[in-house]
């Protein structure tokens, strides 16, 4: 297991990185383009902002589109004790904990770090778990605030969005706006499929990032409960009962616990989360082994 959740740090590392690589590359791409590098050094400095300003503010945004309400131990006091115990399990801070009103079996952890953080359930989990799938669950989503899973989600997110706008912008100045010096035929095509390509690999790298840290955040919950099964029963359930959830935003479905949007992807390389089936068979050889 723990030869697992360093395999994974190391290529979410390795992720990361590429994803640096390509707003530098596209950002000194569109300097030799204008022939001015301070436009390179703006656009670098507005992805980093821009990945700055979501490291602040998508939590609550993500809480507010999945129309999250957070409640007190009240409200649900078996489930506010399984995330108090596990919080203490882990000695994590207590996250706060908000509800969903849906039917489909999911849940999800945000913010910045382990002092700023939060997980939400829909209540279709809640109806359909019993108590060792429920923390299974929820051991899986304080497993990404422990590993600070949801510090890489947010940052990833921010430089996703930085480049496509950054390429949305440099597209329509390249064919709109453009130098009659700068018009080279071959440079503009060569531009433009560039520009095109641009924010696919870099949704396909949070992509890649998003599924190596749920791996990570199985193995993670798995050894804090110490009983891998809990959740592998969790996933069973939610394949055999599989739904979307009622109101879908694929900007925060990498957060989910499971896909939480309508259809199939006609590849895994645009899937946000592995395979049920793999996460299943994984578990299940954390606990033979």
């Amino acid at each position: 297991m723990y030869s697992q959740i360093d395999a994974n740090k190391r290529k979410t590392f390795f992720l990361m990185f590429g994803f640096f690589l390509l707003v530098s590359l596209l950002s000194f791409g569109i300097g030799w383009y204008f022939g001015s590098y301070a436009i390179s050094v703006f656009a670098i400095v507005f992805a980093c902002g821009y990945a700055l300003w979501s490291y602040y503010a998508s939590d609550k945004l993500a809480l507010s589109i999945n129309n999250a309400k957070q409640i007190q131990k009240s409200d649900a006091p078996e489930l506010w004790r399984i995330v108090e115990n596990l919080a203490i399990t882990t000695g994590l801070p207590m996250p706060k904990v908000y509800i969903i009103n849906d039917p489909a079996l999911n849940a999800f952890a945000t913010g910045r770090d382990p002092n700023h953080a939060a997980v939400a359930v829909t209540t279709g989990l809640l109806e359909t778990m019993n108590k060792q799938e429920l923390q299974g669950v929820l051991a899986h989503e304080l497993g990404h605030v422990q590993n600070y899973d949801i510090r890489v989600s947010m940052l990833a997110f921010g430089l996703v969005a930085a480049v496509s706008l950054i390429s949305d912008m440099v597209l329509r100045m390249m064919i709109w706006g453009g130098d009659d010096d700068n018009n080279n035929p071959i440079a503009m095509v060569v531009g433009i499929i560039a520009l095109i390509l641009a924010p696919l690999i870099a949704s396909i790298i949070q992509l890649a990032i998003s599924r190596k840290r749920e791996y990570l955040a199985d193995a993670t919950g798995a050894l804090t409960t110490r009983y891998p099964e809990g959740l592998a029963s969790a996933l069973e359930k939610i394949r055999d009962n599989a739904k979307p959830m009622q109101k879908q935003s694929p900007s925060t479905a990498h957060l989910f616990f499971a896909n939480p949007l309508s259809g199939k992807s006609f590849n895994n390389l645009f899937s946000t989360h592995p395979p049920i089936e793999d996460r299943i068979a994984a578990l299940r050889g954390i606990e033979k082994a």
